[in-house]
């Protein structure tokens, strides 16, 4: 990891340079900061400004200061300490925001839980952690099964945010009669805080000096798609670094003046980044919500008018498939920027076609705070992840023996160099060996580069199929699958066969109202893919597997396979 607060880099020419997008200097100089250092600038840059707007109650930068104020106060006076880990257990509220900075102002270290895990994830998680403070909403739905954890984990406290209180009048006085069956009964007993008496304070918390490249700011926790999850430690420097990687990138961006739909769960690295790190860094309002419902997006979209829209494939292409789309304005959307899987040409150029605006695919890992690579605005390659962002190397190393450059054009595997690379995994040195080998960030993910220095994602490397002693991209299929106009979602993997190895099986939804069958679907894909690739196989679902930011998920349908293995015996 670099020991300075800020990095620079000598003139050392890159394939990527040459083709640059205007205006964008890779050399630049990338700032490692405190996130604290960086909450309170903007909050006295752009006080009176909105800073979010949840379901209509908005909260201005200063108001939005002054509860992360209290709210640190109060852990402090809870005992937290640095480097203390505190857990959020939320779904997108005002809460996500302000408790997020407000433990790191305290000088805790931020866990993000997806609160849909099962409870043994979320019991792994918090003994891995070292988690004995967890915050939730007072809904049944995450509290109830927070609770659990009391006895069956090392959990001591649980803080308590009220839903009705970020609710704007007068839903919030009816929202405890309305839902009162939604409502958890809570305890008022010594493992509860009520976040009214923890920020009951002068919110003037004690300073806490930070190291910006050694101290953790967040354990953002591994998928689990290669086994029990893994706690990436993010530094305050890491995510300082990437958010104004994103902010040197996308120049059009206007300092108080964008207004980001934040659909996406903060507590994914992809949000916590692209929706609430950069838009705190811009001035912007974050109009939060609390999950994908489609109708709901459109309608935001329609009346709030933002003008960005960070997400992931399959909600743009839910977007695209509205049977009433047509009917909201989706024009005052200029820019979004796509991650968390791979980019359907197709839906961009649907969701370009419908909006106006500009759609750039992008790539990142949790390991990376997230981003890595991004298509610029300007210039963007269909197929294409982009190109490496101000400060960060992407290097394309051989598969053989995981170190050796391979030349442009030829698949290896994707690594990363950067100031944004976390700092290993917490707990466990051989695996944050292993990926961190050589100093680089070792993603996982084959792929190559071409002469403008566009990366091109050809798959990852443990989820190639080998079929009868050949290579083949389940990305590669999906993406000739989704040429085809019946097709609404897809995915593809390998399956057990006893003469080839491994088989590949298409798992498909259609568009409403659109018929195909195997045969028509191997007469489209016959110019398109060589025999080998050809799905032999083909299940057709009303619904497709997704994980909690709407990817679809190859992991479920592979579980679903490894269980009905053991059920046949």
């Amino acid at each position: 990891m670099p020991d300075a607060a800020t990095l620079s880099h000598q003139k050392t020419t890159h394939v990527w340079e040459a083709a640059y997008p205007p205006g964008v200097d890779w050399h630049a100089r990338i700032p490692q900061r405190s996130m604290v250092e960086l909450f309170d600038e903007s909050v006295r840059r752009f006080a009176d400004r909105p800073c979010i707007d949840f379901l209509d109650k908005k909260y201005t930068y200063a108001q939005t200061g002054a509860l992360v104020d209290k709210v640190a106060k109060g852990l402090q006076a809870m005992g937290v300490k640095k480097g203390d880990k505190v857990g959020l257990f939320l779904p997108n509220t005002p809460y996500s925001v302000i408790m997020f900075h407000g433990i790191l102002k305290a000088g805790g270290t931020v866990v993000n839980f997806n609160p849909l895990y099962a409870e043994r994830e979320i019991q792994h998680m918090i003994q891995d952690a070292e988690a004995d403070i967890m915050v939730t909403l007072d809904l049944k739905v995450v509290y109830d099964k927070l609770a659990k954890m009391f006895g069956q984990s090392r959990l001591r406290t649980i803080i308590v945010c009220p839903m009705a209180s970020i609710l704007p009048f007068p839903k919030n006085l009816l929202f405890p009669f309305v839902k009162k069956a939604e409502i958890a009964d809570i305890p008022r007993d010594d493992r509860h805080v009520f976040f009214k008496a923890l920020t009951s304070n002068d919110g003037r918390p004690a300073p806490v000096p930070v190291n910006p490249t050694e101290d953790v700011a967040v354990l953002q926790y591994t998928g689990g798609t290669t086994g029990v999850p893994k706690g990436a430690m993010l530094t305050h420097g890491n995510i300082t670094a990437n958010t104004f990687q994103a902010n040197l990138w996308f120049t059009e961006a206007k300092d108080g003046e964008e207004r980001m739909l934040g659909v996406l769960p903060l507590f994914h690295v992809f949000a916590m980044t692209c929706v609430m790190n950069l838009t705190l860094s811009k001035g912007g309002e974050m109009v939060l919500l609390p999950r994908f419902e489609l109708d709901q997006v459109l309608q935001t979209i329609h009346k709030k008018r933002p003008t960005q829209f960070p997400a992931v494939p399959t909600i743009y292409t839910a977007i695209i498939n509205h049977k009433d789309r047509d009917k909201y304005d989706l024009s005052s959307i200029k820019l979004c920027n796509s991650g968390g899987a791979p980019l359907p040409v197709e839906v961009k150029a649907k969701f370009e076609g419908m909006t106006g605006c500009s759609l750039v695919e992008g790539y990142g890992l949790s390991e990376s705070a997230p981003i890595a690579t991004i298509n610029p605005p300007s210039k963007s390659k269909a197929g294409s992840i982009g190109q490496p962002v101000p400060g960060t190397e992407i290097r394309i190393i051989s598969l053989e023996d995981r170190k050796t450059p391979v030349p442009l054009g030829e698949r290896g595997e994707i690594c990363i160099v950067g100031p944004q690379v976390m700092k290993g995994y917490w707990n466990k040195p051989e695996a944050s060996a292993e990926t961190l080998a050589d100093g680089m960030l070792h993603t996982g993910d084959v792929g190559y580069m071409d002469e403008e220095g566009y990366i091109f994602i050809v798959d990852r490397i443990k989820d190639m199929i080998l079929a009868g002693g050949y290579n083949v991209y389940p990305r590669n299929v999906e993406e000739a699958l989704y040429q085809h106009p019946a097709v609404a979602e897809c995915i593809v993997l390998g399956v057990p066969d006893p003469y080839r190895g491994q088989t590949v099986k298409a798992y498909i939804k259609l568009r409403d109202g659109m018929t195909t069958d195997k045969e028509d679907l191997k007469a489209f894909l016959e110019d398109k893919l060589s025999p080998i690739e050809q799905p032999k196989l083909y299940e057709f679902r009303d619904e497709l597997p997704k994980t909690m930011i709407g990817k679809l998920s190859r992991k479920a349908l592979l579980d679903e396979l490894e269980a009905e293995k053991k059920k046949a015996g």
